[in-house]
């Protein structure tokens, strides 16, 4: 027991991996007989020590040697013809009758499949000790000297950095011996031992072969594809094959256990010791590569790596390689990359843009993008040279392209820069036009043709919506080329101004386009020819003048409104005005006499022609015209004392005529006026309204304007409402057809302004009828309507009798009454504000009354004085009865002073004879007299007369013929109350019918 305890196959089982060396291997194994035991333990065991390992492996292969050579005679042995008996049936023969030479001869097979993987190991260690990989070390951190977690020994002695160390691979000999070959070789592939691997497809091609592309795709995609292009595959010229890898295998001839024939007979017989062989499900591609599937494998390469990493340098090596391997149809791939690589890494500020380029990208889009993405981050200063670096060689392999295509295109290249040139701001184009200068030498110019240059500047500044950017546009027009051109007569210059009016038509917005691009003007330009082209940079001269003048003033244009406006005054006249105008009401106005003085000479300056004969942007006004401009926007500003020196100063600058000048002042008084937001003459707009008339000598329109302002400032005064609770505006009033209604609206929203009848009148003559006597009565009318609406019956009357002096002085004065219709429209008014004060009972003056009855019966029309004649009558009886009643009372008191004595009744004859008198002194017609039967008709007949005609007509069932005294009291008192009630309806109309309203 203690022997077996001790024996060499316990003590090899028992021996750790780490604890065998070749001397253990030699020592331990040598004395054990079994050779199958022996070879299978040697198997058993895989070390990562070398040398222990191949010790260990030659050990077990010389345990089977013996073996291996009775295999070798029993295979070499001469088969009997008679027998007819096979090789294959021979060594099934043998094996199964010697089990043991089958198993050793099994053994023998891993035993030296793995002694080559160990020297392949040992052969990829030294290809890779020359790769030395530096490890990152860790910047040093100062450490605090009054750290106080810092140990005092620690601190005192620094971390030094790490010195570079060899590149170890990355399995170990344990794993590369038991692994499969190709996924030891993806390992290594995706560490990027590519010595290594290149070492393995040398020594093991036959495993590894089959799945090249399955490791090489194992190959990072941000790996330098320089460092393992001794990896990718070739092509054979010859064949116009994938190039075969050549082999160096350890062992030139396979040993006699590696033969075919003995392996398939092992595999026939359970042998056992089989070796565990790892599978993988990878594609296997056992033939050779045709050139065309070189090339797809290249090309899905390319994307694969651009679209992992972005990395077009790599893909491009690749392809390189690709292409001088003499694989077809990678050129035009490599050009397609060395142009991404350019736009991927040589554009300006590339390195700061996040854009995902691939390769599928790059051939989706057109020339035209593909010029502006080389250009998209160029500035000015660097954009000549951007485009003769990156864009030009891009435009010419275009160009290449389509030559070989077979549709030779020679003009793309300048097409297509063109276009670019085109679409750019102006600073960008600018840098290309100084670029392009006739000056510089031919090989150092973007543009190289003068023509072209100046049909592309006149597309770009034309084409251009830019108000101010004129200091760039005067540098592209520097750039321009002058000819020394032949005068041939008046053909070119027709030809550029033609070419001027058509594009002034084209340029103007319409339904179907609202605007145009700089690459559509270009096509009016190709054709003209250099004359032409002459002619009309003369004009573009002019216009580039004329739009820093308009952009000084703070009224830009653009270039293309100098086109539109070329041949239409109408244009050219709002310009002018836009200029006057917002030019003193920019953010900075102007405020001295001498910035309007140099407004006005540019304003003239656009007027005039230069040397040629071109005419500025106001070219179509006249001059008069112009001034008349300018000073209506000078005035609109409220400068009106700089506008009176203008006019009238030591050294006037404006001068027109004074009717002229007077119509511009009441223009611009009017608009000021109708912007005001206050009616107050004393502040704000309408003040400046008010002023604006002091610039121009009084005549009798600017008087009625100025009256009309202050009129307007009184109507607000009085808070006039114009509805709603809003207060009226100016420009309401101004819009009010019939201003009479104002004096109304004042009437009616104060209720004290009917007091003030001077001021009504003054307010009526500024509304402008100063000299209109029907209005002057109307409101004296209203005045008086108002009065007796307030019965203030003092005031009414005063207004009457005004009224009726009014009408007398103007009856002295005419010839004929009936041909002036605002006499009788006045006489018309007075008469019935007459009549409705005499017959108001709630008047107490009878007096008053009687006198106004009598004044409306003068002034009547012939078929009204039946009605006034009936409110005379009886006022006239209530006068006689008051009478009568003082005079009975006067007589009773006389009688009672004489009476002698009590009892005695008796009148003396003087006081009589006194009382009649009396009576006779006042007038009074005799009572009889309308009692009689004569005066009853009368008065029946006249009523008749005008009954029919009275506006405020009696409306009764039963005949209005009767008119005597049977009557009695009941019938004269209900035809009064009917009288006036039909008047007071009729005047409740208002004011309105006073001055003029329909009677409805």
């Amino acid at each position: 027991m203690a022997e077996s305890s001790t024996s060499p196959y316990t003590t090899w089982e028992s021996t750790a991996d780490h604890e065998i060396t070749p001397e253990l291997v030699f020592s331990l194994l040598s004395p054990i007989p079994d050779d199958v035991w022996t070879a299978a333990a040697c198997v058993d065991r895989t070390l990562d020590d070398t040398t222990s390992q191949q010790s260990l492996l030659i050990h077990g292969i010389a345990r089977t040697d013996k073996a291996a050579q009775r295999c070798a005679e029993v295979k070499s042995r001469p088969t009997s013809v008679d027998v007819q008996q096979s090789q294959h049936d021979i060594l099934r023969q043998h094996f199964q009758s010697n089990h043991g030479d089958a198993q050793l001869v099994q053994l023998r097979s891993i035993l030296l499949r793995r002694l080559d993987r160990l020297n392949t190991y040992v052969e990829m260690e030294k290809v890779s000790a020359g790769v030395e990989e530096e490890n990152v070390v860790e910047d040093e951190i100062e450490e605090w000297e009054d750290d106080p977690w810092a140990d005092s020994e620690t601190s005192s002695t620094k971390p030094t950095p790490k010195t570079k160390s060899v590149a170890k691979l990355p399995l170990t000999l344990s794993e590369f011996l038991l692994n499969d070959l190709v996924t030891s070789a993806q390992n290594l592939a995706t560490q990027q031992f590519f010595d290594a691997i290149q070492l393995m497809f040398k020594k093991h091609r036959s495993e590894l072969w089959p799945s090249r592309f399955a490791i090489l795709d194992a190959i990072p995609e941000h790996a330098v594809p320089s460092s393992y292009r001794h990896l990718l595959p070739g092509l054979d010229n010859a064949t116009n094959l994938e190039l075969v890898w050549p082999q160096e295998p350890w062992r030139p001839e396979p040993d006699v256990s590696e033969q075919s024939e003995i392996r398939s007979v092992l595999r026939e017989i359970e042998v056992g010791f089989n070796e565990l062989v790892l599978t993988n499900d990878l594609p296997v591609i056992t033939e050779p590569l045709e050139a065309e599937a070189l090339r797809k494998w290249y090309s899905n390469q390319v994307d694969v790596i651009i679209q992992a990493t972005g990395i077009v340098d790599a893909a491009l090596a690749i392809v390189q390689h690709g292409a001088s391997q003499g694989i077809p149809g990678l050129d035009e791939l490599g050009e397609e990359l060395s142009l991404l690589s350019r736009l991927v890494y040589d554009t300006p500020q590339a390195q700061f843009t996040n854009d995902d380029w691939t390769v599928s990208r790059w051939r989706s889009m057109s020339p035209e993008s593909v010029v502006r993405a080389y250009l998209a981050h160029s500035p000015p200063e660097s954009l000549p040279q951007d485009i003769s670096s990156l864009v030009m060689p891009y435009l010419y392999v275009l160009e290449a392209r389509a030559e070989r295509a077979g549709s030779p295109d020679p003009d793309l290249p300048n097409r297509l820069l063109y276009d670019y040139i085109l679409s750019i701001p102006l600073e960008h184009a600018a840098a290309v036009f100084e670029a392009s200068k006739p000056t510089l030498p031919a090989s150092q110019r973007v543009l190289r043709d003068d023509e072209d240059v100046a049909r592309l500047a006149l597309a770009c500044l034309y084409g251009s919506e830019s108000l101010s950017e004129w200091p760039t546009m005067s540098r592209i027009f520097e750039c321009m080329p002058a000819w020394d051109t032949v005068d041939e007569g008046e053909t070119d210059e027709e030809a550029a101004d033609t070419t001027i009016r058509a594009l002034g038509n084209f340029v103007a917005p319409s339904t179907s386009r609202t605007s145009c691009a700089p690459k559509d003007l270009l096509t009016f330009f190709k054709p003209l020819s250099i004359q032409a082209l002459s002619r009309a940079l003369d004009i573009l001269d002019v216009h580039l003048e004329s739009g820093e003048i308009l952009s000084r003033w703070s009224v830009p244009a653009p270039l293309r409104w100098f086109l539109r406006s070329h041949d239409d005054v109408n244009e050219q006249r709002a310009w002018a005005n836009r200029m006057a105008r917002r030019a003193g009401g920019s953010v900075d106005p102007l405020t001295t006499m001498e910035d309007w003085e140099w407004l006005l000479e540019d304003m003239l300056k656009l007027t005039e022609s230069n040397e040629s004969g071109l005419r500025g942007a106001f070219g179509l006004l006249a001059r008069d015209e112009v001034l008349s401009i300018y000073f209506s926007g000078l005035l609109s500003t409220g400068k009106f004392d700089i506008a009176k020196a203008m006019l009238r100063g030591s050294h006037p600058k404006i001068s027109l005529s004074p009717e002229v000048v007077e119509d511009i002042c009441l223009k611009c008084s009017r608009e000021l006026y109708d912007n005001a937001s206050s009616g107050n003459y004393k502040i704000g707009d309408m003040k400046l309204a008010y002023d604006c008339l002091d610039v121009p000598p009084l005549s009798d329109q600017i008087q009625l304007e100025k009256e009309f302002i202050e009129a307007t400032s009184r109507i607000c005064s009085f808070n006039v409402i114009s509805r709603a609770g809003v207060p009226i505006s100016p420009i309401e009033i101004r819009l009010t057809k019939d201003r009479l209604s104002l004096v109304s609206q004042v009437l009616s929203s104060n209720s004290d302004a009917y007091k003030h009848t001077e001021v009504m009148l003054d307010l009526t003559y500024k509304l402008g009828f100063r000299d209109d006597v029907s209005a002057t009565v109307k409101v004296l009318a209203m005045l008086a309507e108002t009065a007796l609406q307030m019965e203030d019956f003092t005031r009414a009357f005063e207004c009457t009798q005004r009224m009726v002096a009014i009408i007398h002085d103007l009856q002295t004065t005419q010839s004929l009454l009936s041909d002036d219709s605002k006499l009788r429209e006045a006489v018309e008014v007075c008469w019935i504000a007459c009549f409705q004060l005499g017959r108001q009972p709630e008047y107490p003056s009878l007096d008053n009354k009687m006198k106004l009855l009598g004044q409306a019966l003068d002034l009547c029309p012939t078929d009204r004085m039946h009605d006034v004649l009936t409110a005379w009558r009886r006022m006239q009886k209530e006068d006689i009865e008051r009478r009568e009643e003082r005079l009975n009372s006067q007589q009773s008191d006389i009688i009672q002073t004489a009476r002698p004595a009590a009892g005695t009744s008796f009148i003396p004859r003087t006081v009589a004879s006194s009382l009649r008198a009396r009576l006779h002194d006042l007038h009074m017609p005799s009572p009889p007299l309308l009692s009689t039967p004569d005066a009853a008709a009368l008065a029946t007949k006249t009523f008749k007369t005008v009954a029919s005609n009275f506006p405020f007509a009696l409306h009764r069932s039963h005949s209005a013929a009767s008119d005597d005294r049977s009557a009695g009291r009941s019938e004269a008192s209900w035809r009064d109350v009917e009288v006036s009630s039909q008047a007071s309806r009729a005047l409740s109309k208002g004011i309105g019918w006073l001055i003029g309203a329909d009677d409805e």
